[in-house]
């Protein structure tokens, strides 16, 4: 009886431990306007419950602090309570200078640029706008595992720094050379060395290389966006 029990418990732990993990994608939608103008889409994980909470957790939590404009830098509540916040923080500004005519406005948009067994990648563009000289504009990229749903970050992908520098600078040159304002590389990071950028991204055609504004110029530079044929940078990855 002992046996029997061992060998069916050593069973269900294999059948446990092979469980096929699924993961698809909704599109979470957000729009009000009653307030400030509010507009969110984006992709929301379904599927294995373990996973999909993982890969929601990671992109509410950066949405959440896109839209936090309140003087504590943390916000404990959910994204709803974040959307209500924003519009409470609206409308105080709106009792202080009755004067302001523009609303304030924030955008999210996200879309799915990559997926395979073993890398889900996603994009968030932000757009926020409190009333100041302009909006602000920033694309962050998200790079999952699709059996577990932890975020993979830039040291997860990469498995020769070095050498992917390289490539990304050499391209990096090509595209500020094509631009139609006079900018140089020693415009760029602000006099400081060569930086990769804060995320990478996936997509068919290649590695995305994006910087904000910010991050590599001035906001007039706008972003730099532009894409490595795998080719190119499969020896230095971890994840084709």
């Amino acid at each position: 009886m002992k046996k029997a029990s061992l060998l069916l418990f050593t069973l269900l732990l294999l059948i446990s431990c092979t469980k096929e993990v699924k993961v698809d994608f909704s599109e979470e939608i957000i729009e009000t306007s009653e307030g400030a103008d509010i507009a969110f889409n984006f992709p929301k994980a379904t599927g294995t419950a373990e996973v999909t909470k993982r890969i929601n957790q990671t992109l509410e939590n950066h949405i959440v602090k896109q839209i936090n404009v309140s003087e504590s830098e943390t916000f404990d509540g959910n994204l709803y309570d974040a959307v209500a916040q924003f519009n409470h923080e609206y409308q105080r500004f709106k009792n202080n200078f009755p004067e302001a005519a523009q609303p304030w406005e924030a955008f999210i948009d996200g879309e799915i640029t990559y997926r395979s067994p073993e890398i889900i990648s996603i994009a968030i563009t932000s757009y926020l706008d409190t009333g100041g000289a302009h909006g602000n504009s920033s694309v962050r990229f998200f790079n999952f595992n699709p059996q577990t749903g932890e975020q993979l970050l830039t040291n997860d992908l990469l498995a020769n720094t070095k050498g992917i520098s390289e490539v990304i600078k050499e391209k990096l040159i090509t595209a500020i050379k094509a631009e139609p304002n006079s900018t140089t590389m020693e415009d760029v990071f602000f006099g400081k060395d060569f930086q990769l950028p804060e995320t990478l991204g996936y997509s068919d055609e290649g590695l995305i290389i994006l910087y904000n504004p910010y991050e590599i110029a001035s906001y007039s530079q706008g972003i730099v966006e532009f894409t490595i044929p795998y080719e190119a940078v499969t020896s230095f990855l971890k994840i084709n």
